[in-house]
């Protein structure tokens, strides 16, 4: 019998690990298309019903394409923050360095489980710094997360356009994330999961990270990507928004498109 290569078995894993969540057997909901359209947006929804493992997408066409992740970076950012100690715990401090920013929530101190909610840039361009190129490269490479290119300042890759990641891509990696399947400690991997947890009442739990960036042509792009649980079921999904500007305000489009949509499908009642 012929033997595999290394290298080639590893590359085999790296594709694994995303290909939880392919595109060939997913239903196609164009019913979607109006709550881009409500907002003049273009854009893709996917999510995954863990339970039967089908999957609903609308524009097939966005899913598969790769974009800069923005601050949904910050999910893997913190994994990797953590398991290398760079960030002790969520609680661990970072001192402000003075600057005064045009969102005011990010000038002060501030903890990782607060960075996180606020979506604190600086924060995480600190820890990026303090990880290092080459210990994040590795970590990018272990996981094969989007095209692994980490070119130019290790503090600003994931929000110039240097890397990239699909909507699919995404949700093959919160996949992961939930159910402890990434190559973290699992404890880091909890640690994360706690700080995604954005509501959580009797009905369901919803878990979230934005993103807020731009394409290629410097027009605006936002990301929402997650999970929500009903009745000890999980389904996961991501949210991708591309406006018609660079100055179109798509802070709280993410959320109300994908309210909407999880409104449609009955989420929210504790029913599903």
């Amino acid at each position: 019998m012929k033997k595999f290569p290394l290298r080639l078995l590893a590359n085999l894993l790296l594709l694994s690990i995303f290909s939880a969540c392919s595109v060939n057997k997913a239903h196609n909901d164009e019913s979607l298309k109006k709550y881009f359209d409500d907002n003049k947006v273009e854009g893709c929804f996917t999510m995954l019903n863990n339970q039967d493992g089908k999957i609903t997408v609308y524009n097939m066409k966005y899913d598969t394409m790769r974009f800069s992740p923005a601050s949904t970076f910050k999910i893997f950012n913190s994994l990797v923050g953590l398991q290398t100690g760079k960030i002790i715990d969520e609680h661990m401090i970072i001192k402000w360095d003075g600057v005064q920013r045009s969102i005011a929530a990010w000038n002060k101190d501030m903890d990782m489980a607060e960075a996180f909610k606020v979506s604190c840039v600086p924060y995480y361009q600190e820890v990026a710094r303090r990880i290092g190129k080459d210990t994040m490269q590795q970590w990018i490479d272990s996981i094969g997360y989007g095209n692994k290119n980490l070119n130019g300042p290790i503090d600003s890759f994931w929000l110039n356009g240097t890397l990239k990641i699909s909507p699919d891509e995404q949700l093959g990696l919160v996949k992961k994330l939930y159910f402890d399947q990434l190559p973290f400690r699992k404890s880091v991997q909890q640690q994360v999961r706690d700080v995604m947890l954005q509501e959580n009442n009797t009905a369901y739990k919803l878990s979230y990270k934005t993103g807020w960036g731009f394409d290629d042509d410097g027009k605006a792009i936002g990301w929402l990507v997650g999970w929500i649980e009903e009745n000890r079921h999980v389904y996961f999904f991501v949210t991708f928004i591309k406006a018609p500007s660079k100055d179109t305000d798509i802070g709280n489009m993410r959320l109300e498109i994908t309210r909407s949509i999880l409104k449609q499908y009955g989420f929210f009642e504790g029913k599903k």
